[in-house]
């Protein structure tokens, strides 16, 4: 299987991305995914299928594959937008309207003859772009709502061309209607093309800041240092770069030498500049604002912090939202529901309403033109697109679209202590040896906790690793971790060590109350108490939660002493104390029973919980299996940013209702005008496009309405 990832043109809504997206899966394509707000469309090509075949196809419905095979050779077209198709319709289409202005009236733009030259070029560019897309998509069994386009400018078109020819022009003169159809098509198109430009203005600025300048560093035969310009795409892994006050960080890259301040808002929102130092990661797409380094690149491209980013949102906005499900049913069979409206329409207006053959067709071609499937396919994609988009320049990533309809329905937030709620930064504030012990003296204790202990992401162990740090470490036979438990290690003499929580301890002494606790041979070394501190805006967090009558909940391993501390300067409501990892699955099992739950966490032990919670938050610098098993991650370092991703979850999913609600309540209303004739075809072609500027400017608000 070759992954096939291209850009396409021309969707413009839910219906086009259904059209290709059935194509694709017709041709035998596996794990096809279409998103029409960015034009992404990514599948896998079995090597008996011929890709060009499948881009031709792509071609024949309509669209266009921007970066596909033979794509820069292609033959260029007259036009290549709509704004320009609409300005050379709009030449044609304004002298045969000018009858409808008082005092316009032009007697020989009258002729019919006169009126055909005038119409046939509109007539010929409108079909070239919607007659081709539907034929081609009738062709293939999937209707594209071009096909309403298509139907009502060919009648009204062939309709006037038979009075014309059968002497009849008098009552048959419906070329304006045509012309006027086809050209305020086009102009709804291209406002549509720019307001859905508008709901990815978020996700283009992160993707403007992947292609930089980059000073690139080299040596040639004698050593000599040269340094020369080259565009970021063009960088590789360990190549070398030298960054100034006011360059942007061209790939992820570790620094060799120099200090620099670092604007990282591009990733987490956060704008005060971070100081870095030698062997500091720098994240692409950041700003030196001050200072200069040496570095060497250390991902680039979709590996980078910004690519894993900027895919992960692709990929959540083509990802369906259950409330989205419905739209793409009314959508996927709503061309032909409009057909056969059109048809009865015409109907009821030529036999009930006792109207004339003529306004019976002007009546059904409006209900065509004015149907609109665009405005419920844009209802969702469009409010995610705004949403996730923000999300992202704000410091928050949501991997799929699902957390943010589940936010919505939120009541209580699960928070771990160690790491999440408080800053995971401990200080060795003691540790004592036992008698019982048989090593030599307190160095030797040290060596022994350093060697089982750097083996551990645990906070607790990074902080006894840091501090006491040794090259003459032991080097053991094997070594695990056993979640809550700690560190086990056996050395090539067969002595067992292990370094852990009080349930490794409690059958040797009946003291609780210390972090670590140091064995050999189930004999205790000794012991190591650590303290942390509380996230500064952990407080404001919670508060946050408390007024909006969110119950918070701490779930921690931790001693219930050191718990029921933090829980009482924060105001938590309620406190589960030491909890091993399948009990902590099983106590988010029982309170997502209760309600809907959110479990922000950060450490491996976290993991399974976050995986069961409705939905799993972690912090960007939690262990990978955290942020592998969580839905949504803090990019912005500690818990500032979950107010923001709870706001935007809400105010998003609320916007998609909105959305919807008006898609469906322009299709109920304007029907129903359409069809008794109190909409002409060419106000309903203009009122088509309108609907979805409406749509993606409600959508659009979210990047300005305060959330959190």
């Amino acid at each position: 299987m070759e992954k096939v990832n291209w850009k396409v043109s021309g969707m413009s809504c839910t219906n086009c991305a259904l059209t290709i997206n059935k194509y694709l899966h017709d041709k035998g394509l596996e794990d096809v995914s279409v998103n029409f707000i960015g034009g992404d469309v990514s599948f896998n090509l079995p090597v008996e299928i011929n890709k060009l075949d499948v881009q031709k196809g792509i071609d024949q419905l309509g669209y266009h594959v921007l970066n596909g095979e033979g794509a820069s050779t292609q033959q260029k077209k007259l036009f290549t937008s709509h704004l320009q198709r609409f300005i050379f319709c709009a030449v044609f289409t304004l002298p045969l309207m000018l009858h409808m202005f008082p005092g316009l009236h032009i007697h020989w733009l009258m002729n019919p003859f006169v009126q055909i030259a005038l119409t046939l070029p509109v007539f010929i560019v409108g079909m070239d772009f919607f007659g081709r897309s539907a034929f081609h998509s009738l062709a293939k069994g999937i209707p594209n709502m071009n096909v309403l386009i298509t139907i009502g400018a060919v009648a009204s078109f062939v309709y006037s061309l038979y009075g014309t020819f059968t002497n009849q022009a008098a009552g048959y003169m419906f070329y304006e209607t045509t012309a006027s159809i086809l050209t305020l098509v086009f102009l709804g198109n291209w406002l549509e093309d720019k307001s859905v430009e508008t709901t990815q203005s978020a996700l283009q600025k992160l993707v403007r800041s992947q292609k930089t300048m980059a000073n690139m560093i080299a040596y040639d035969d004698q050593h000599q240092e040269h340094i020369f310009p080259v565009e970021s795409t063009a960088l590789k892994v360990g190549d070398l770069i030298l960054m100034n006050s006011g360059d942007a960080v061209p790939m992820d890259c570790k620094i060799l030498s120099g200090e620099v301040a670092v604007d990282e808002s591009i990733v987490t929102g956060e704008f005060i500049p971070v100081d870095k130092k030698i062997k500091d990661q720098l994240i692409g797409g950041s700003i030196i604002v001050n200072g200069s380094a040496k570095a060497y690149v250390t991902a680039i491209g979709d590996d980078s912090i910004l690519g894993n980013i900027l895919q992960l949102v692709k990929n959540a906005q083509t990802e369906k939202p259950p409330i989205q499900q419905l739209a793409d049913k009314i959508s996927a069979v709503f061309v032909p529901a409009v057909v056969g409206l059109s048809i009865l329409t015409f109907v009821l207006n030529y036999t009930l309403a006792d109207q004339t053959f003529t306004h019976s067709l002007m009546r059904s071609i409006a209900v065509l033109v004015i149907s609109c499937p665009c405005a419920m396919g844009l209802a969702t994609p469009a409010a995610i697109a705004v949403g996730m988009g923000r999300a992202a320049r704000n410091g928050v990533l949501f991997k799929n679209t699902k957390s943010l309809e589940l936010f919505k329905s939120i009541e209580q937030v699960v928070f771990d202590k160690t790491g999440t709620l408080t800053t995971g930064q401990f200080a060795i504030e003691r540790f004592a040896l036992t008698t019982e012990g048989e090593i030599q003296g307190v160095d030797e204790f040290k060596r022994i906790a350093y060697s089982l202990e750097k083996y551990s992401n645990h906070p607790l162990a990074k902080t006894i690793a840091k501090n006491w740090k040794t090259n003459n470490d032991i080097r053991f036979a094997q070594v695990e971790e056993t979640k809550g438990f700690g560190m086990k290690a056996t050395d090539k003499d067969g002595n067992t060590y292990l370094a852990g929580s009080y349930k490794i301890a409690e059958e040797i002494i009946q003291d609780p109350s210390h972090n670590i606790y140091i064995l050999k041979n189930n004999t205790l070394l000794g012991w190591v108490d650590l303290s942390d501190e509380i996230r500064p805006e952990a407080e404001t967090v919670i508060e946050y939660l408390k007024n909006r009558s969110i119950r918070t909940i701490l779930l921690s391993g931790d001693k219930k002493e050191r718990c029921d501390v933090i829980a009482q300067k924060l105001g938590i409501d309620i406190v589960f104390a030491e909890e091993l990892p399948a009990q902590k699955l099983e106590r988010i099992e029982s309170l997502n029973r209760i309600c809907p739950t959110a479990m922000v966490g950060d450490g491996i032990n976290d993991a399974p919980a976050l995986a069961k919670a409705t939905v799993g938050i972690s912090l960007s610098e939690a262990s990978q299996i955290a942020v592998q098993s969580a839905e949504v991650i803090l990019m912005q370092h500690g818990l500032k940013n979950l107010p923001t991703a709870l706001g935007l979850g809400k105010h998003t999913y609320l916007t998609i209702q909105q959305n919807l609600f008006w898609a469906l309540f322009y299709n109920v209303i304007a029907i129903p005008f359409a069809a008794m004739g109190l909409l002409s075809p060419a106000f309903s072609a203009l009122a088509m496009g309108l609907s979805d500027v409406v749509l993606a400017f409600n959508s659009v608000r979210l990047n300005f309405k305060k959330v959190a």
